[in-house]
């Protein structure tokens, strides 16, 4: 049967499953070598608790990810944020800078997580660009066409700032996000239009 995420006791289990899995990376300093046995037994939890909670180990990493990168996220541009360009740079120069310091942080046997840890972070930034776009109704813009634009411009902007941050010596973090604002910008003047002011 699965698990009410919405309640207290679940949402205490979780976090004491990605607590204890923030402190075991911490100490063997990769993710590869990290077990659901080894989770469970410094969260406290059983191995069925886990499973009751997670599919896999591969479930449980990319809400891990997904988690992580929202906090970041959210430092820098929260959900309620007023949807314009200033809000979208921020959020896109934070997407490069967590890129570039989460590779440093991977290590040759953590790259096969690689992959999916990009989809949750792209899944994330969809969501939030969805979550903009979708907050009111455009003249002449569907729902449709709202869900399509986010689509589109989330895979733009990630798709930038992961080929940025695999090589950030070849262009800076501003000029990055420099050029990935010309070019969606033009996509989204349209949302930004109809905020008041």
């Amino acid at each position: 049967m699965p698990v009410n995420p919405n309640d207290p006791r679940v949402r205490r289990t979780r976090q004491l499953m990605m607590q204890a899995f923030n402190d075991l990376l911490e100490e063997k300093r990769n993710i590869y070598s990290i077990s659901v046995h080894d989770i469970a037994a410094r969260a406290t939890v059983n191995r069925a608790t886990f499973y009751a909670h997670f599919e896999d180990k591969f479930a449980f990493l990319e809400q891990w990810m997904t988690e992580k990168f929202k906090a970041i996220i959210g430092k820098r541009v929260p959900e309620d944020a007023e949807f314009n360009e200033d809000t979208l740079r921020i959020l896109v120069r934070t997407l490069f800078d967590f890129l570039v310091r989460f590779r440093q942080y991977l290590s040759p046997g953590d790259k096969q997580f690689e992959p999916m840890f990009e989809i949750a972070m792209q899944k994330e930034l969809h969501r939030l660009l969805l979550h903009w776009l979708g907050e009111g109704t455009v003249p002449g813009h569907s729902r449709e066409q709202a869900e399509a634009t986010a689509l589109v411009v989330s895979w733009g902007i990630f798709g930038s700032a992961l080929q940025g941050s695999r090589d950030p010596q070849s262009r800076s973090a501003e000029t990055m996000t420099r050029s990935v604002m010309e070019v969606v910008t033009v996509n989204l003047a349209p949302f930004w239009a109809r905020q008041p002011g």
